[in-house]
Parts: C-alpha cells; structure tokens; sequence
C-alpha cells in the first residue's frame, strides 16, 4: 500500500501530512507505529510530528497529531497553520476561517495573506487541568523545580496541551536544551508529561525563546509553546499583551486579547509531497 504524503514546516518545526479522509488508512494502520517508522529520520521521511487529515461531524475538517515517538498530542500550533494551508492550497475549502476539530476543542485558523493567524482558545492555569501536581491556586507562577544542578523557577500553563516555562537570563542559543529540557518534560509533577519552554525577555515587546517538545525533544518551533511563552511573560507583567517570539528561523507573534483568547500569526510552508509504501503490519489504531 501506498500513502501519499506532503512534507511541511513552520518555521522549521517540520510535519509529514497525510490525507485520511477516505477513512481506509486510519482503519488499517497502528497509527503510533506508522508515526515512528515514518518518523524516523534516517530510516523514514522524517518529522517533527504527523499530522493526519481527517472527516470530522462537528467542524470543517479534524486533525490529529502523533509524535515522532508515536505519542498522539492534543494540539500543535505550528502544525495546524501547515494543517490549513493544506487545505487552502489545494482548493477544499474556500472559507477563509477554518473550523478544525483537534483534541484540544475547535482550533480556527485563519489566512491572512501570506500567514496564518490561529485563535488559540483561551489559556488554562488551573494545576488540575495542564495537568501539573501542584497545591496552588491559579495562576502558578515561578514555581520552584531543581533537575541536576539547577534551581528553575516555572509558570504552568495549557494552550489545549501542557506547558512549563522557564526564564532564564542567559542567551537562549547558548542554553543547554538537551541537558535539562528532558529532565523537567518528565519530571514526577507531570503526569502527562509537559512542553518546556526556556525564554529571555528583550523587552516590553520581544522575547527569545528554545523548546523541548513533549515526545519530539528539541524543536526549532513550536506555536502552542510560543503561546504559552508569551501568556507567562504576560502574567509576570513582563511584557505588554501583544509579543514577538523569536525563533530559530523566524518570528510568531502572540497577542492575549481582551476576550481572553490567545492568537497566534506566523508562516507555514510546503517543502514537498511524495509516496511511501507501507511494508508494516497491519492494526487498527483506537
């Protein structure tokens, strides 16, 4: 069997999309196995996370999302502007606001000429619901954490997924994501595991930020971490309602508007479409 495939990325956050909605493949396939095999970057196409293209009864269209490692998440900003300009570019839908079903509610992109701007629903800080195993009243902000040798100070938010970020004072290209961003996704007070964020505030508008995504490790982006990354610099007061987050390759801005809700506006871009066969075992996913 073969699958046909378009490779995609947002700024540099890179995603392999495959068109389900004849519903054959999701029924035949261990869709966590496909992820991994497909994933991989020497043995497969390689990604940061799959993005699978689905029929949906409440919305326009339903994304889901599995990790390279083949953990399905709940939302993935970069991946639904990838997700949308998908759509758009090959003439399925002539809306220029999306309805997209993903587990983390109705996510709506929107095209704004050459971008995508994404509502991204309203930010979470209640411990119980990130989730995060803390005895806090909402928000919790600078929450002490030591992995190895250092004492972090963490803000808990969801954007539809679990985030903890970090501010740190030194460059952000120069931090060692490696060393600790694996050790807080999987600290014990996550019991779904978390998104790390680590960011320098430049100023009232700018901040500089490095992921270690959940399931994916070190990311070049990541919109629901830049969304998260820019409500904490927010609640801190740090930074005023409407931010630049710069990335390795490219810039999101995230504004936290007055009804609460949280946008996002970056790029997406298309690098190229192709076939694979399929040589694995067959297996519903559920």
């Amino acid at each position: 069997m073969e699958i046909t495939f378009a490779k995609m990325h947002g700024l540099g956050n890179d995603f392999v999309l495959i068109d389900c909605r004849d519903g054959d493949l999701f029924r035949s396939a261990d869709m966590p196995s496909l992820a991994r095999r497909l994933g991989d970057r020497r043995l497969g196409i390689g990604f940061d996370q799959l993005l699978l293209l689905c029929p949906s009864s409440v919305a326009d269209f339903k994304m889901l999302i599995f990790n390279a490692d083949g953990s399905e998440v709940e939302m993935c900003g970069n991946g639904i502007r990838c997700f949308a300009k998908y759509i758009w570019d090959r003439g399925l839908s002539s809306k220029d606001i999306l309805d997209v079903e993903t587990l983390a509610g109705i996510i709506r992109p929107e095209r704004v000429g050459d971008l995508v701007k994404v509502d991204m629903g309203e930010p979470v800080f209640d411990p119980g619901r990130i989730p995060v195993q803390v005895d806090a009243a909402p928000p919790v902000i600078d929450f002490p954490v030591t992995v190895k040798d250092r004492e972090f100070r963490l803000t808990f938010v969801s954007m539809g997924n679990p985030h903890a970020v970090a501010f740190i004072d030194e460059a952000v290209e120069e931090f060692p994501l490696e060393v600790y961003g694996p050790e807080i996704e999987k600290h014990p007070l996550f019991p779904r595991r978390t998104n790390v964020e680590f960011i320098r505030v430049r100023g009232r508008s700018e901040v500089d930020m490095r992921v270690w995504e959940r399931g994916a490790g070190v990311t070049l982006a990541c919109g629901t971490g830049a969304s998260a990354a820019g409500v904490a610099a927010m609640l801190k007061g740090l930074t005023e309602r409407k931010v630049t987050i710069h990335l390795a390759l490219g810039d999101l801005v995230i504004e936290w508007a007055e009804n609460n809700h949280v946008f996002m506006t970056g790029p997406a871009t298309e690098v190229f479409t192709g076939r694979v066969h399929r040589p694995f075992g067959e297996g519903r996913h559920h």
